[in-house]
């Protein structure tokens, strides 16, 4: 399947990984690389990860304190957050439609 990341999403990576990058010199690096394993992993299982709704699931990085929220579609994966899960959660919420 196809994985296509909100544009919201997509900057909360970004940030993300320059955060820790200016954090430690290559932190972000291994971030990315973490979310990308993530990623992979969420696109060959799925149904595997904690349901919130019936199309909506998280999955959580191994090494951060991160987790990547996202929905099954018809044709594609959608990536609604890279949400630090250490801070407010749910808002993403506004973000997903069912």
């Amino acid at each position: 399947m196809e994985i296509r990341f909100l544009e919201i999403a997509q900057i909360e990576l970004d940030e993300t990984i320059e955060y820790y990058n200016s954090e430690s010199p290559g932190l972000g690096d291994s971030f990315l690389l973490e979310a990308l394993n993530t990623i992979e992993r969420i696109r060959h299982f799925p149904n595997a990860w904690q349901p919130f709704s019936s199309t909506t699931r998280r999955c959580q990085l191994r090494r951060f304190p991160y987790g990547i929220i996202y929905q099954i579609l018809n044709t594609e994966i959608l990536v609604v957050a890279v949400a630090n899960l250490h801070r407010k959660p749910d808002y993403w919420q506004d973000r997903i439609k069912e």
